[in-house]
């Protein structure tokens, strides 16, 4: 059995988790701790990197020694430390790489740098035994992809997104209809008490033959309503835009699982965690006969137990990155 200590700092959650796991076994998290900064970010509306990087420095190594504490073990006796190093903001991946690097090069073990994207495509299997082939999709804040995944590190992008991705398109649609950052969780709330049938909008490229998204368009269509309506509800708007999105997602992503034959869709990333979005995806996947694998509420948004899962499957086989690896903010999946 193998124990990671993995740092998570790519944005504004600054978060820690000890893991411990072997090849064919369920993996165990030991401890997962985060430190949000959404109050702190709320009044500017977004995410501000200096103060992001700033509070990561600050909580960081509390929050280490917290899920040491949690986990009751030493430092000394992880066998590997795991951090991601991209994609993300600069100044905040360099906190949490830099401090795993630190703990690596004084203790004499191994440092494995963790693409974030990958992390977020593992994590509904992350209690799991193994990582069976599936198609993914994460669908976050800055990323909408559809990868069909072979195994753990075999990857090929089936679609992206073109413009702005549903969790971007999320927020930003929220600031307009006046309501606190971040959107998505606001929307949703909302939208529960609106019509989805008021707005007729736009469910961009869902018919094209690609497998690309495109949101900038609703979101577009959103603020022309607006300045076109008198005195809109808002829950009305919550929700027509709210089931645009859902539709696209998941029209895209049937139409690449029947290409692909998948026998399993994983859904991933901070807007999973949607209520409606998971429930019209267990029904299209029910009705196709297909397996909807979904991650924990508490693993789906920015955390260190996703990264140090993907971590521990490199350390277990037996990989490794330099030291003097840098940090990559635009670091692709595949």
């Amino acid at each position: 059995m193998a124990l990671i200590l993995a740092i998570e700092s790519s944005c504004d959650e600054t978060a820690v988790a000890v893991l411990r796991g072997a090849k064919g076994e369920p993996t165990e998290v030991l401890a997962s701790v985060i430190s949000s900064q959404i109050e702190l970010h709320r009044e500017h509306g977004g995410v501000v990197p200096e103060l992001a990087s700033r509070n990561h420095s600050l909580h960081l190594r509390p929050l280490v020694e917290q899920a040491l504490a949690e986990a009751e073990i030493a430092i000394g006796e992880v066998d590997a430390l795991a951090a991601t190093t991209g994609p993300g903001l600069a100044s905040s991946l360099l906190i949490g790489s830099t401090a795993a690097k630190a703990m690596a090069c004084a203790l004499g073990k191994p440092f494995i740098g963790v693409n974030h994207l990958e992390g977020h495509l593992l994590s509904p299997f992350l209690l799991e035994t193994e990582v069976p082939p599936h198609l993914g999709l994460i669908v976050s804040g800055g990323h909408t992809l559809l990868i069909d995944v072979k195994a753990a590190g075999e990857y090929q992008k089936l679609g992206s997104t073109r413009d702005d991705a549903a969790g971007e398109a999320f927020d930003k649609v929220g600031k307009m209809l006046g309501l606190p950052y971040p959107g998505g969780p606001e929307i949703e709330k909302v939208a529960k008490e609106g019509s989805s049938a008021a707005f007729d909008f736009p469910r961009s490229m869902l018919h094209d033959p690609h497998l690309d998204f495109s949101f900038s368009g609703l979101k577009t269509a959103v603020l022309y309503t607006l300045q076109k309506e008198q005195n809109p509800v808002v829950a009305d708007l919550a929700a027509s835009f709210q089931l645009a999105v859902i539709e696209t997602l998941v029209g895209k992503t049937m139409k690449a699982a029947r290409r692909s034959r998948a026998k399993i869709i994983a859904l991933s990333g901070g807007v999973s965690m949607n209520r409606a979005l998971r429930a019209a995806f267990q029904e299209a996947c029910d009705r196709a006969g297909i397996r909807l694998a979904v991650a924990p509420p508490d693993l789906c948004t920015d955390n260190a137990a996703m990264i140090g899962f993907a971590g521990l499957l490199r350390f277990l086989d037996g990989a490794s990155s330099r030291l003097d690896a840098d940090i990559s903010p635009n670091l692709p999946l595949v």
